[in-house]
């Protein structure tokens, strides 16, 4: 595997000089897309019963891969794949802008390194990065996490993936609840964007299936990683007597462990940070990016592919189908808790639990759902969510 550097990234032009300046010297060199090939092979598999050209798999990370959250929980789930499926080699890039810097980190990878299947994972990327460099070459395969694939009107080449991860933040508002004796939560935002606020309704849900008095204050920091409004956000909260707080940023570090100098209690998110709050860590909701990355590795060995139909352009799933898991409840968590947190999972893996059942309001007061409706979770309009439910206290604008 190879942990790409950016500063030392070169442009395909000074690639091609260097090649040049090679020969010129009596050398020969290939730029090739997977491992060294035996002098007289060509394509994707040897004649000579050597060992076939490797696939290059792409990952781009807005942040750093050890951030015990978002970025680690992709790479953890990235090296998953390499370690479960002979043939592939993966190609990382970290900490990469939201901006026309993933453009240039995409094109470099396809036209350098050979990649044809492509993991830009950070939400900002897909409008318009990822759509145009998938205009541009048809022939790779890009997989988006979180953005929402329309039939007709997106490329192709597109996947868009994701995990119902709110299942999880339901239980772990279900754990809080039961862990708050004044139902007092609090929750450090990143960006109003649908997932964000999906994961804060069901994480007050959840709690308000234990505590129908229970509120969440929402704080929203601006951006995906802001690491000082983090800290400022989780000490007003301590300040104001919140007794959990969770959150959704890149990553959670900062929010864990000041909330636990602090005294609070805390519930994880994308990865998971006992570690860094043993004594106030109660759950938290995890990705487990481990088996969809694998059975993607697998599809792509065997050939399948996006333009011909054989991967779906919309793969989603929840706590059922291991997209996501909630982290082993920590030593401050009292065996009531547990079983109401047991309780909910085997409820919203059996169907029987519904998060989004009527009646039920926004935080302002409108209805979002009649007593006789509800709306499960793979029901699309909540990937357009653009509200708070009632016990929320806090606004999108």
């Amino acid at each position: 595997m190879s942990d790409r550097n950016r500063s030392f990234r070169l442009s395909r032009r000074q690639v091609v000089r260097g090649l040049l300046a090679s020969s010129a010297f009596g050398l020969t060199a290939k730029l090739s897309t997977g491992c060294a090939q035996s002098p007289g092979t060509e394509g994707s598999a040897a004649t000579d019963g050597s060992a076939p050209e490797e696939l290059v798999v792409g990952f781009i990370y807005v942040g750093p891969k050890d951030d015990f959250g978002y970025n680690q929980a992709h790479a953890q789930g990235a090296a998953a794949m390499v370690a479960n499926v002979p043939g592939i080699r993966l190609v990382e890039e970290a900490s990469v802008p939201e901006t026309t810097a993933v453009a240039e980190a995409m094109r470099s990878m396809i036209e350098i390194d050979g990649v044809k299947a492509l993991f830009p994972t950070s939400f900002g990327y897909f409008d318009p990065h990822i759509l145009a460099m998938a205009e541009e070459f048809p022939d790779v395969q890009f997989f988006h996490a979180g953005g929402l694939y329309q039939e007709g009107v997106h490329p192709k080449n597109i996947c868009s993936y994701f995990g119902y991860i709110d299942e999880a933040q339901y239980v772990a508002g279900v754990v809080a609840a039961q862990m708050s004796p004044a139902g007092k939560l609090g929750f450090v935002a990143a960006k109003p964007i649908p997932q964000l606020l999906r994961n804060v309704n069901s994480f007050t849900l959840g709690a308000r299936s234990v505590n129908p008095a229970a509120t969440t204050q929402v704080i929203f920091t601006g951006d995906w990683s802001v690491p000082v409004k983090e800290a400022e956000a989780t000490n007003s909260m301590a300040d104001q007597g919140i007794e959990v707080i969770t959150c959704h940023v890149d990553s959670p570090k900062v929010v864990m462990e000041t909330a636990e100098r602090r005294g609070v209690m805390t519930s994880g998110y994308h990865a998971d940070q006992s570690s860094l709050a043993p004594k106030g860590y109660l759950t938290g909701a995890e990705w487990d990016w481990s088996s969809i990355y694998t059975a993607l590795g697998k599809d792509f060995v065997a050939g399948k592919t996006l333009m011909a139909g054989d991967i779906p352009h919309v793969l989603r799933g929840g706590l059922a189908d291991s997209f996501c898991k909630l982290s082993a409840y920590g030593p401050a968590v009292s065996d009531e808790a547990k079983a109401a947190g047991d309780a909910a999972i085997a409820g919203i893996k059996s169907g029987e639990i519904v998060i989004y059942q009527g009646p039920l309001k926004t935080n302002t007061g409108s209805e979002i759902l009649p007593a006789d409706q509800q709306l499960k979770t793979d029901n699309v309009e909540l990937e357009k969510m653009d509200y708070f439910v009632e016990g929320v206290i806090g606004s999108i604008s």
